[in-house]
């Protein structure tokens, strides 16, 4: 299944492929696995595949140009750029600062197309909105990367309204990406009916809440990765988020699918303009995750769905603290 991204963006499979797990951000991952769960992608006809040139410092783009070798036009190639990296807790790198400058921009693209092994790039995002370089700027400078051909379109990721709209007067944006699931739905206050009035597509990533949603996750002790340090994977919040998976549960088995399939067929159920970037490093996820386009929710299935899991029930927020303001600036 195929949805337009954007009132004149291209068609692209409503459900892609988030790569990041691929390259070391949830445990370990074996590269082959990887490289066959892209491949299998493809070949099901899911071509949005998202990366960063960031995720472990360029590996998961050299990973991605290995499973595409010889079947580059199958693919749509995501790519987000502009996030440095710090030491984070226990010394272990994550995020840091952004970078919207456009030499940075300019710069970066070209280590991305030798890592890919490609001669373009077809949405190309800046991570963050930079709070020291006018959105302007940042777009001008992908703009001339489009006239140069190296990118085909522009994209946004975790930007405010009022940033989308400045970024759409200087060139057209095709997608907005950010986290929107039933455990994160405050774009739904502004930023997504900016984004239908100005006809910008959605990419919404994390629709299973990094996993939880998927109903695996039992107990802290399950997670051995970053989630340890988000408040919703800690203590009390993670015992109330757990108690309301429980009754998603219930609702999957009683429509004939998993958690995971309802956690995104209700995503895409919330509009046409949509599609999900639902991650994963293994076949039988991915194949799971791709049968959630056979899951048709009716008004009463989104109703009860709607009723266990209101906008704002789920406890503790997205991020460590630190981290919450670099999002929707």
């Amino acid at each position: 299944m195929n949805r337009t991204l954007g009132t004149n963006g291209p068609a692209v499979s409503a459900v892609g492929l988030g790569c990041m797990g691929m390259s070391g951000a949830y445990g370990q991952s074996d590269e082959n696995e990887s490289i066959a769960t892209i491949e299998r992608a493809l070949e099901l006809g899911h071509n949005f595949l998202d990366t960063a040139d960031y995720y472990l410092l360029g590996h998961n783009e050299e990973l991605i140009s290995r499973a595409i070798a010889g079947k580059r036009d199958k693919a749509f190639l995501s790519v987000k750029t502009g996030q440095l990296v710090a030491p984070g807790p226990g010394g272990a790198m994550g995020p840091g600062p952004s970078c919207g400058h456009p030499n940075f921009l300019k710069n970066a693209i070209f280590y991305s197309l030798r890592r890919l092994k490609t001669d373009y790039i077809d949405l190309y995002t800046p991570a963050r909105v930079d709070p020291t370089i006018p959105i302007e700027e940042t777009i001008g400078a992908l703009f001339d990367l489009v006239q140069q051909g190296l990118i085909r379109y522009v994209g946004l990721s975790e930007a405010s309204a009022e940033s989308i709209r400045k970024a759409a007067a200087t060139h057209p944006i095709t997608a907005l990406q950010i986290e929107y699931s039933l455990w994160s739905r405050d774009i739904e206050i502004d930023i997504l009916p900016t984004l239908r009035e100005l006809g910008i597509g959605l990419v919404a990533y994390a629709p299973l809440s990094r996993g939880f949603l998927s109903g695996a996750i039992k107990s802290p002790d399950d997670l051995k990765d970053s989630r340890l340090h988000m408040p919703r994977y800690q203590g009390e919040n993670f015992q109330k988020n757990l108690e309301l998976v429980e009754k998603i549960k219930v609702l999957a088995a009683e429509k004939g699918c998993t958690p995971s399939q309802l956690a995104i067929a209700w995503v895409l159920a919330q509009g046409d303009d949509i599609i999900t970037i639902p991650g994963t490093k293994r076949i039988t996820y991915l194949e799971e995750n791709f049968g959630s386009e056979n899951v048709t929710l009716t008004c009463e299935d989104l109703q009860a769905i709607d009723a266990i899991m209101p906008a704002g029930i789920v406890s503790g927020t997205r991020y460590p603290e630190r981290f919450m303001t670099a999002l929707n600036r």
